[in-house]
């Protein structure tokens, strides 16, 4: 990513132009760390602490602790698992910082990573209904965590930029063909690989690229005010209406996810 005036963010930190993604790092390597100082494993924590510290458990989540849906975003699976999230905030975030404004920066990072979460759960809700007729156990719920919903909606929201006409005022240059291939990259990634929330990737993608449309029409139109308003309010009706939707999916899982959960609560003891 080149940029039209100067200074280059990769010739100097200055952190001052993207404090609040080096703020969201600190918070995930801070909770991270505190994790790990009160017995977390560091490499590969148990189901049992990940749930302890707000994993998401789809039939918990939806049944007893909606608020998974956000405290999931600042659980990471070890140290390789944080620091791949952590370098993709990085680049991601300090570039989308400067680009979006930090105020429609934080909507679209939190809106990202709850649709990532609501999606996974979306999923989660189909396997079940599916778990019925089959008998799979590949077709349990899972527990998952992690940043890389949030990430990658910054990064579906920069690519989207990338492949749209350079707004007059705009900072960066973004390089599409960069950008293509490190979002097609992690999809691919996620769909041939066992263990990769890929669900979480796509809806926080999907919801990243939608805020950054609007966004984008707003500073074309020359009415960014509207743009910003439009696209944090579709973020939010988006996620709502999803979830308000999973939870009418929900009512009539309930029973069997009533006995997964106590099954889940027997073994794990938590």
């Amino acid at each position: 990513m080149a940029e039209l005036s100067p200074p280059s963010i990769q010739s100097k930190l200055e952190v001052h132009l993207w404090w609040l993604t080096a703020l969201f790092i600190a918070i995930n390597v801070g909770l991270f760390l505190w994790q790990v100082l009160t017995g977390v494993n560091i490499t590969s924590p148990s189901l049992v602490d990940a749930i302890h510290w707000g994993a998401d458990y789809a039939p918990l989540t939806f049944l007893e602790e909606p608020t998974r849906l956000f405290t999931s975003m600042f659980f990471h699976f070890g140290l390789i698992h944080l620091m791949l999230n952590m370098w993709a905030l990085y680049i991601f975030g300090s570039v989308a910082e400067q680009l979006f404004g930090r105020f429609y920066y934080l909507g679209l990072y939190i809106l990202a990573g709850l649709m990532g979460s609501l999606l996974s759960g979306f999923i989660d809700i189909q396997n079940t209904f599916q778990l019925l007729q089959t008998n799979d156990p590949k077709l349990f719920p899972t527990v998952s965590a992690g940043a890389s919903g949030a990430v990658m909606g910054i990064g579906g929201a920069l690519t989207i930029l990338s492949l749209l006409p350079i707004l007059p005022k705009q900072r960066f240059i973004l390089d599409k063909k960069t950008l293509v291939m490190v979002m097609g990259i992690n999809l691919f990634i996620g769909f041939t690989m066992p263990g990769i929330n890929n669900a979480a990737h796509i809806g926080g993608m999907l919801m990243g690229a939608v805020l950054a449309a609007i966004w984008y029409v707003g500073q074309r139109i020359h009415k960014p005010n509207l743009g910003f308003i439009l696209g944090l309010g579709v973020g939010i009706v988006t996620c709502y209406v999803f979830y308000d939707y999973c939870m009418q999916q929900v009512q009539i899982l309930e029973p069997v996810w009533r006995q997964i959960l106590a099954a889940m609560r027997a073994q794990l003891h938590f």
